[in-house]
């Protein structure tokens, strides 16, 4: 099947005839869906807090910050903007010359309240002469938008978005990327005033990532008074998977070479397991606000951290006893409780003697930890938090897409239905056990998760495989905690006229 030009471009990528294998036995067998118990709820997995244990992990989280501890912000920053602008790419291709659906006239109506409006409208200057609401004056509706997304002009149809211009104030409009670090500020700066921030970016965009962080960083220092520790990484070749034909054969170029695609987000783990820090918060580059609604999408990230870090000791706490020899039989009925209520985690088998409970509890409590906010169900699309069954029998609460659910299903389409809440992509993440060093992530990924989409490449049809999720099955074997969280602090940006709500309005 394979040619040694093939086999010389799998060695150049680091990919091992096995993940090849392994990828074309999911493209001829799918990927199986997986056994939901329930969806998550108040009370039933997911936790609520009270004022006053609010208090208490705040203060937690306070005095966390006082000893030497490395934390890392985390955010996956390499996709296009390309979908916020879908609706203007239409608009081009569309036979009209003025704007005619809701979209268009309320993005040309509100032209000026953009924080790009001003580099927009000296770009439409340099290329026709003319300012951008001349130019929509005079009905040249398309030569604006033509001005904002090609190359020879602002070019933001073929930019992350990491790099437009998000919001606006008094002392120079700020991107995505200035936003991460204002954040860091208010909830992960360490003892000595350090603020770790960690992009993910795509291998052609990385240097203007750096070249903006280099011409932005002294001043948000000196205005934040906090030392910025940026750094940058590219999805790992070794991570891209294999593509097929209609008939799960390898897809292969006109020039006969093997096409390879990024394995989605989930390929990311790799990323994060590279990443040496005792904490690290993830959240994506477009759900950032200005800064007056900061406090309040840090209040509960100093929560969420709260919660991380006293569940996390309690854990350390019940190791440390069981590899010390000397635990009671009441002490490890108070750890089972302990992965059952409030970890969620059940064994659908009784345990023969107390070896066997040990070894459990050794295996459940020694993993990574993760606490992820979740947030009622508005009707945003996303994964949402479940009760799944694992490979190993037992059960625990899983962030689950609905790929991941079988639709013939009865009970578990109802299950999805009757779901509360919604993933916000609101995490923080324990990646150290017990001695303090760091776990290998690679080690808790479920394999078995993933799904398969339909694409076109050069005019024919193709498969294209996606890794395990970066909060589904990336992470499916951690110690996870979800805690209800306002809705107030998720306002992600997917389309260009999401700018102009009210939350991303200064």
């Amino acid at each position: 099947m394979f040619t040694q030009q093939d086999l010389n471009l799998l060695r150049e990528k680091g990919i091992s005839q096995a993940q090849i294998d392994a990828q074309l036995h999911h493209f001829n067998t799918g990927f199986p869906y997986l056994s939901i118990v329930a969806a998550a709820s108040v009370d039933k997995g997911i936790v609520s807090v009270t004022k006053k244990e609010e208090e208490a992990y705040l203060k937690v989280w306070h005095d966390y910050l006082k000893g030497e501890r490395t934390i890392t912000k985390f955010v996956p920053a390499s996709g296009a903007a390309s979908r916020m602008f879908k609706d203007l790419y239409t608009f081009l291709d569309a036979d009209y010359e003025e704007p005619v659906t809701a979209f268009e006239k309320t993005f040309f109506a509100q032209l000026t309240r953009f924080a790009f409006f001003v580099s927009l409208d000296e770009t439409c200057k340099d290329l026709f002469d003319k300012g951008a609401e001349e130019l929509c004056g005079e009905g040249k509706f398309k030569e604006v938008v033509a001005a904002l997304l090609y190359p020879e002009g602002l070019n933001y149809g073929n930019m992350p978005k990491g790099l437009l211009l998000f919001h606006k104030y008094s002392e120079g409009n700020r991107t995505p990327v200035g936003e991460h670090l204002t954040e860091g500020t208010l909830y992960a700066k360490n003892a000595a005033g350090e603020v770790c921030v960690h992009f993910t970016v795509s291998e052609e965009h990385k240097e203007l990532f750096e070249l903006l962080v280099a011409a932005r960083k002294l001043n948000y220092e000196f205005k934040l008074g906090a030392s910025f520790l940026v750094t940058f990484s590219i999805q790992k070749s070794y991570t891209d998977t294999i593509a097929v034909d209609m008939h799960n054969q390898p897809f292969r170029e006109e020039d006969g070479s093997l096409l390879f695609r990024p394995g989605g987000h989930g390929a990311l783990i790799e990323n994060l397991n590279d990443i040496d820090s005792d904490i690290i918060f993830i959240k994506n580059i477009d759900n950032v606000v200005p800064d007056r609604m900061k406090e309040n999408e840090a209040h509960y990230k100093k929560l969420l951290a709260g919660i991380l870090v006293t569940m996390q000791q309690r854990s350390f706490d019940y190791l440390k006893k069981l590899d010390s020899g000397e635990v009671s039989a009441a002490e490890l009925h108070e750890m089972l409780d302990f992965t059952e209520k409030e970890l969620f985690v059940s064994s659908p088998r009784n345990f023969d003697n107390d070896d066997a409970l040990k070894a459990y509890l050794k295996r459940k409590l020694d993993r990574p930890f993760r606490v992820c906010g979740m947030v009622k169900n508005v009707g945003e699309p996303g994964g949402g938090p479940f009760i799944a069954v694992n490979p190993d029998g037992t059960s625990s609460l899983q962030i689950l897409e609905s790929s991941q659910i079988d639709k013939n299903d009865p009970c578990a389409m109802d299950a999805f239905r009757k779901g509360s809440h919604f993933n916000p992509v609101d995490v923080v993440c324990g990646v150290r056990n017990y001695q303090g060093d760091k776990f290998d992530l690679i080690r808790f990924v479920d394999p078995d998760t993933g799904f398969i989409s339909h694409k076109s490449k050069s005019g024919k049809e193709l498969k294209a495989l996606e890794m395990p999720g970066l909060w589904n099955g990336a992470m499916s074997d951690w110690n996870t905690i979800f805690v209800e969280v306002p809705v107030s602090t998720f306002n992600p940006v997917k389309t260009v006229n999401d700018l102009l709500r009210p939350e991303h309005q200064s």
